[in-house]
């Protein structure tokens, strides 16, 4: 599944166009799929007020309304004059049914939902004047609102705040980045009939569906030993942060990795898994460092000063790597990408702005655009950690789409980097690591679910939302009768 640019979702809309589809067919579609979410909603209501626009978007909004009409609900439908092509189309067979009225008339005292269809995915400045004033009066109206394909107004503001949001086709980024997503309550993804084949343009960034991330998980025979299942080696600690490392090993044991042995400074009290090997060193360099058996590592945890060293000191084992947090500098990333060895990257905001040399505000003003950037500076794959985390590797792009703010915990990138060492020491390529430990961590998270949560309960939920993937158990949030994340 991919996530749709506004451009892509029309260029796609063109397409279907092309190869013979109606695109009256379309907006047939779509707007009774905001009707039936609006009816599948709120069963009881009776009272329904559509406040449409001149666009495709409005056109959809005017089909909702035909069709709530004839299910026998009362409808009061507020739009200008203007209407062109199919939306023309649409409210000459609404008007068959109801007067339209004036957008300057609007009366919401009577109603029990609204229809939001002011405004679709192509705004390019915020609403302003009589537009802004509309967005307003309609959120301090009180009133359920539903919103046809994304809330009038997005991703400016001021903006309708939707309790459903039936975005069409495909998901947008305001479906699924912050604070857009929290503007759009539940999200139902309605297809309306567009081929198949025009919904998974290889260019557009992945959604990582649970059906996808069920498919990489590694396999594990009957006849498996500690060995046979992944070895990982963490890197990491210093004499003020001994937490770090210690949480990385139990997010690899607890993502299945079979062994983990946990290296760090001897003068730091860190205190590793008891089921851990333990190898304190007295300077990165030492010759133990090069003994631990491990198919892959997690370096830079808690490293504080001396991540660099260790990471510099790790790059000679020359195994599948992910560098996490004080081993995050442009010269050891550059490192591994000259030696040609396997790694994922996993900065946070303030990291990747120290790896690009720019402002956290740039970062997180376009993240995808920031990781994308890592990958290909860096020739490496990238996990930039947010709300949502996206995932770039050199020609291909990935958004997350579990985890929630409760996450917003120390230690929490701690326990992700050794689950993606788990899962590169499973046999993993970087890139299938990534998204998969990068996918399980967020469900942990919406596993747990409450504000107050530790790091260390994210590790120790990873093995239940694992045996739900595995299972097939699991639905994505844009699903209908599914809440999002708010």
């Amino acid at each position: 599944m991919r996530l749709f640019t506004p451009e892509a979702m029309r260029q796609a809309d063109a397409r279907a166009v092309e190869l013979g589809y109606p695109s009256l067919l379309l907006m047939e579609a779509a707007g009774r799929a905001v009707a039936e979410a609006a009816r599948a909603a709120w069963p009881e209501a009776a009272n329904y007020v559509v406040v449409a626009g001149k666009g495709n978007n409005g056109g959809d909004g005017l089909v909702a309304a035909r069709w709530l009409r004839l299910w026998g609900r009362e409808v009061r439908v507020f739009a200008p004059e203007g209407h062109r092509g199919d939306a023309a189309l649409a409210r000459a067979a609404l008007e068959a049914h109801l007067e339209i009225e004036p957008l300057e008339a609007l009366d919401l005292r009577e109603a029990d939902v609204v229809v939001d269809a002011l405004f679709g995915t192509g705004l390019t400045r915020p609403l302003e004047g009589a537009w802004a004033e509309l967005a307003e009066r309609i959120n301090a109206a009180g009133r359920p609102v539903v919103a046809v394909d994304v809330p009038s107004g997005l991703p400016y503001a001021p903006h309708v705040n939707a309790d459903v949001t039936v975005a069409l086709a495909g998901l947008k980024p305001d479906h699924v980045f912050y604070p857009g997503r929290s503007a759009c309550g539940r999200i139902q993804l309605a297809p309306i009939g567009l081929p198949p084949a025009l919904l998974e343009p290889r260019e557009l960034p992945e959604l990582l569906t649970p059906a996808a991330m069920r498919a990489l998980l590694p396999s594990r025979p009957g006849h498996a030993h500690k060995g046979s299942v992944g070895r990982v080696l963490v890197v990491g600690g210093a004499v003020e942060y001994t937490g770090a490392p210690a949480l990385a090993a139990l997010g690899a044991y607890r993502a299945g990795a079979g062994l983990v042995t946990v290296a760090y400074p001897s003068d730091a009290r860190v205190e590793p898994p008891l089921e851990a090997v333990r190898l304190p060193v007295s300077r990165w360099q030492d010759a133990r460092l090069f003994e631990a058996k491990a198919e892959a590592l997690a370096v830079g945890m808690g490293g504080g000063s001396g991540g660099g060293a260790a990471a510099r000191a790790a790059l000679k084992l020359k195994k599948p790597t992910v560098l996490d947090a004080d081993a995050l500098y442009p010269e050891v990333v550059k490192a591994y990408a000259a030696a040609a060895v396997p790694t994922v990257i996993t900065p946070h905001p303030g990291e990747a702005a120290r790896l690009l040399e720019t402002g956290v505000g740039t970062v997180v003003q376009d993240p995808l655009g920031a990781a994308c950037e890592l990958a290909r500076r860096f020739r490496t794959t990238a996990v930039l950690k947010g709300g949502p985390t996206v995932l770039c590797e050199p020609g291909r792009a990935a958004v997350n789409t579990t985890g929630n703010p409760a996450m917003a915990t120390g230690g929490a990138g701690d326990v992700l980097a050794g689950a993606i060492a788990a899962f590169l020491a499973a046999g993993l390529a970087p890139w299938g690591a990534a998204r998969l430990g990068v996918y399980l961590h967020g469900l942990a998270g919406d596993h747990l679910g409450r504000t107050g949560l530790t790091a260390r309960e994210l590790a120790e939920a990873l093995p239940a939302v694992r045996e739900k993937l595995e299972l097939g158990y699991l639905r994505p949030y844009w699903e209908a009768g599914l809440l999002s994340s708010r």
